[in-house]
């Protein structure tokens, strides 16, 4: 199938999509009772699977149900009834969870993270009446919705800021795990350094795993030991360990910085105050939008749903300027405009990177 992605437009409050499909059907199957052309009102019923970083992860996976609760306030429904939640305490839970809520006959399932995309093919497969939506993966199925964002747009941005912001030259980049989608976190991240700051050298580790705090502590001594002052993450739940160690630091006297993930993270730094700024990803707006189109009948069956700069998908925490110079933020305002005029591109893979090293003097 060939996927066609939706269009976006920025709202005040938030995203809406201007183009999509309707939902495509299915052939009925056992034990799947859902109506895949949605619901309305109280009678729609919305839930999401984690994957193993947990809700409460100050990253990706509560700012997925932080949309969902919006939507559930809005529309009246029930916590546990109309929306909800099942977590995911290792990758193994994942397809018993996704079937579960079908098998509850939730309307609309979103898996949260590209490691759920061959469980939700899987799953929308056992049950063509229930539409299910993947976080960050693209499935190729007429029940899904696959929602993807440009996070090397936004990743761009914060390295623009690191690579003015930095007073040693040299960076880090702690990623989860190696895969397509951290890699535009990294590439993104690096080319917004360069672009500002040539002369810097960017340090980058995968902890491959997106829930060991330990492993982010281990990974971020060793980059702050070795000179870094700055480190971007991109990890979930591991990144925890990195503002665990930036903050020990920062009580040591030393001056070092977090740049956070997904959502603000200017908490997750207090009080010692270690975060520099953050690349905001909203997937919260995405779990919220996409539900209002499926409560409506209008849920993007079989579309890629794509969120970038341009429609505030993704960005530049607000809370930025509390610690980054005023000048730097204009220079960040510059390159945003650039970007959305398509005058920059940032790079997503290691091939795009090196392509863009060649204009950066």
């Amino acid at each position: 199938m060939n996927k066609k992605k939706t269009i976006l437009s920025a709202l005040a409050a938030g995203l809406t999509l201007s183009t999509v499909l309707a939902a495509c059907g299915g052939d009925d199957n056992e034990g799947s009772s859902s109506n895949g052309e949605g619901g309305e009102g109280s009678d729609f019923k919305v839930a999401m699977v984690t994957d193993t970083g947990g809700v409460d992860d100050k990253s990706f996976n509560q700012s997925a149900w932080e949309g969902l609760k919006k939507f559930g306030g809005e529309n009246s429904l029930t916590e546990n009834e109309g929306y909800k939640y099942l977590q995911s305490a290792k990758q193994a839970d994942y397809q018993p969870n996704l079937q579960q809520l079908a098998r509850d006959q939730f309307d609309l399932i979103y898996g949260i993270g590209f490691l759920m995309a061959e469980d939700i093919g899987k799953v929308a497969e056992q049950f063509p009446d229930n539409n299910f939506a993947i976080v960050d993966s693209v499935v190729d199925a007429p029940n899904v919705a696959s929602i993807t964002f440009k996070e090397q747009e936004g990743s761009f941005l914060v390295g623009v800021v690191a690579g003015l912001t930095t007073t040693t030259d040299k960076v880090g980049f702690i990623g989860g795990v190696e895969s397509d989608l951290i890699k535009k976190f990294e590439n993104g991240f690096k080319a917004g350094v360069m672009a500002v700051n040539p002369d810097a050298t960017i340090d980058v580790k995968y902890a491959e795993d997106f829930n060991s705090a330990e492993k982010g502590t281990a990974i971020a001594s060793g980059m702050y030991g070795s000179g870094s002052d700055i480190i971007y993450h991109a990890a979930g739940g591991t990144g925890v360990g990195v503002f665990t160690e930036a903050k020990n630091r920062k009580k040591n006297g030393e001056d070092v910085w977090v740049i956070g993930v997904d959502r603000d993270q200017y908490e997750e730094g207090l009080p010692e105050n270690v975060t520099l700024t953050s690349m905001v990803k909203r997937v919260d707006t995405a779990t919220l939008e996409v539900s209002k189109m499926a409560m409506d009948g209008k849920f993007p069956a079989g579309e890629v749903v794509e969120f970038s700069l341009k429609d505030e998908g993704v960005g530049i925490a607000p809370t930025s300027e509390e610690n980054v110079a005023a000048d730097v933020l204009t220079k960040v305002d510059e390159y945003r405009q650039q970007i959305i005029d398509g005058d920059v591109v940032a790079p997503a893979t290691d091939a795009e990177f090196e392509e863009f090293m060649k204009n950066v003097k």
